[in-house]
């Protein structure tokens, strides 16, 4: 006689075998949540904008995500805890950062 399993059994299984420790021993590394903190990057204030320098913001402020905005863009107003968001002037100088 064959028997199906429900959808919900077989989704707990996977989730279970999620959980199954290294196979060292050792547990696996803690991952930030992704939450930002904009007072990590504070000291950047005045710089000048590159690629580089929004990349390394974002990680130290420990944010998921990155928006970088310019003087008279539009942005949309939703608030996000795991992103940095990057605003310069016209000179491509950083006058805040801020998280949302």
């Amino acid at each position: 006689m064959t028997r199906i399993l429900p959808l919900s059994t077989l989704f707990a299984a996977a989730l279970l075998a999620g959980c199954a420790s290294s196979p060292d021993g050792e547990a696996p590394a803690a991952k930030s949540d992704g939450r930002c903190d904009a007072a990590a990057v504070q000291n950047l204030v005045e710089q000048r904008i590159t690629t580089e320098l929004a990349e390394e913001a974002r990680v130290k402020s420990g944010a998921e995500l990155l928006r970088v905005t310019h003087p008279n863009q539009p942005v949309t107003m939703d608030y996000n805890p795991r992103r940095l968001n990057i605003d310069i002037d016209d000179a491509d100088s950083i006058i805040r950062l801020s998280c949302g």
